[in-house]
């Protein structure tokens, strides 16, 4: 079993920057894939990045490509999403996901989801 706490969400004006943090239990963080995903009310639960068990291959959504990276320590269990140039569509929850194995891109593929965190950004 895996447990994923987020953090960093929070209000931001347009053009700021926040980075998401995303710490889990277990022995094995650095066998699972991760990713971030978001959803606003009403939505599907979209990707945003993700990155695989060793970090040599990373996805973006286009709409966050150039502005967001994903980035993971392994020897602190954490995986991290540095978003910058923030825009008002970003406003949403961020969730952060594991899976054993190669990083997929749809939310079925995710066994393991923190709570989420609510990133606001006004304009």
């Amino acid at each position: 079993q895996v447990q994923l706490v987020e953090s960093g969400g929070g209000l931001v004006q347009a053009g700021g920057s926040l980075r998401l943090s995303c710490t889990a239990s277990g022995r094995t963080f650095s066998s699972y894939a991760m990713a971030w995903f978001r959803q606003t009310p009403g939505k599907e639960r979209d990707i945003v990045a993700a990155i695989s068990w060793g970090g040599a291959s990373t996805y973006y959504a286009d709409s966050v490509k150039g502005r967001f990276t994903i980035s993971r320590d392994n020897a602190k269990n954490t995986a991290y999403l540095q978003m910058n140039s923030l825009r008002p569509e970003d406003t949403a929850v961020y969730y952060c996901a594991a899976r054993g194995g190669f990083a997929y891109t749809t939310k079925s593929e995710y066994n393991y989801w923190g709570q989420g965190t609510q990133v606001t950004v006004f304009s």
